[in-house]
C-alpha cells in the first residue's frame, strides 16, 4: 500500500509496497471530530476504469483483497451502515459483527460493539427471516415511509426491526433519513449504496463524503454506475482528501467542498 496524496513528510515513508494494519487503515478512514449535534455521512462503493460498479449484479468480482479490508474497516468505524433494499437482496446482506481488533477503538468512541444496519425500502418487500433481521448483534433498522404497507411494518417488527419512519408518503427523505439516524446516535454514517440510493443521497445533497475504489477493470456491458437516478441541476464538486495505491487500485476519499 503507497499513500499517493496528501503529500506529507510521512508520505515518502508510505512508499513502501506493504500491507497495511488495521490500525493504520482505522487511522486513514477516521471519522472528523463531531460537534455535540454534528454527523457525517460518508459513501463507499467500487467502480472499474470504465464507470462499471458491479460485474453480473455484484460488486465483488471488482473488488480485491485489500478493498474489501477497507470496507471491513470502514464499517467497523461507523455508527451505522445504510444500504438500499435492492442491495441487501443482490448482495445477500448479513448482520454486522463485532470485530476485536476495532472494540478499543469503538468503545473509546462510545460505540457499541457493532455498526446497525439500515434498511431503506418503500415496500418493505424484505425476507425477515433472514438473519440480517433474526439475529443480529445490534437490532436492524427499516428505513421507510409513512404511507408503507401496514402489513409489511407489522412483519418487520415481529421479526425483530426497528422501524424507523423518515417520509411522508411511501418513499424515503434522505435528507430526513440522516437526521432520523443522528437523532438516534447514529452520528457516523456510512452508505453502501447500491446505485439508486447513492444516487438518491447525491440529488438531495447529504453526502459528505466519497470513499471510492477504481478497479484496475473493465467490463464494458450495460452495468450501473455507482449512482444513478435523476441529474443534479448544477454538478457536486468535492475535494480529494486522500489517495492510496496497491496492485493498480486506487483507494480514494472525497469531501465536500
Amino acid at each position: 500500500m503507497r499513500r499517493l496524496f496528501p503529500v506529507t513528510d510521512q508520505t515518502s515513508s508510505d512508499q513502501t509496497d506493504r500491507a497495511w494494519s488495521l490500525d493504520e487503515l482505522a487511522e486513514a478512514y477516521a471519522y472528523p471530530s463531531l460537534g455535540p449535534d454534528g454527523h457525517w455521512t460518508r459513501a463507499n462503493m467500487v467502480s472499474t476504469l470504465d464507470g462499471a460498479a458491479q460485474h453480473e449484479g455484484r460488486s465483488q468480482p471488482i473488488s480485491g483483497e485489500t478493498d474489501m479490508k477497507i470496507f471491513g474497516t470502514l464499517r467497523a468505524l461507523a455508527d451505522v451502515v445504510v444500504v438500499g433494499a435492492e442491495t441487501v437482496r443482490q448482495e445477500g446482506y448479513r448482520p454486522a459483527r463485532a470485530r476485536e481488533a476495532f472494540a478499543d477503538r469503538r468503545a473509546a468512541s462510545g460505540q457499541g460493539p457493532a455498526p446497525a444496519i439500515a434498511v431503506i425500502t418503500a415496500s418493505l418487500e424484505l425476507d425477515f427471516s433472514l438473519p440480517l433481521f433474526t439475529s443480529p448483534l445490534v437490532p436492524t433498522l427499516v428505513v421507510t415511509g409513512a404511507a408503507a404497507p401496514a402489513g409489511r411494518v407489522a412483519e418487520a417488527v415481529r421479526a425483530g426491526a426497528e422501524v424507523v419512519v423518515a417520509g411522508e408518503g411511501t418513499a424515503v427523505d434522505p435528507a430526513r433519513v440522516v437526521r432520523e439516524l443522528a437523532e438516534r446516535g447514529l452520528r457516523r454514517q456510512l452508505t453502501e449504496g447500491g446505485p439508486r440510493l447513492l444516487g438518491q443521497f447525491v440529488a438531495a445533497d447529504v453526502l459528505d463524503e466519497l470513499c471510492l475504489t477504481i478497479s484496475p477493470m473493465l467490463t464494458a456491458g450495460d452495468a450501473q454506475r455507482i449512482s444513478g437516478g435523476p441529474s443534479v441541476t448544477v454538478p457536486h464538486r468535492l475535494a480529494p482528501a486522500c489517495v492510496l495505491e496497491e496492485a493498480g487500485f486506487l483507494f480514494t476519499r472525497y469531501r465536500r467542498i
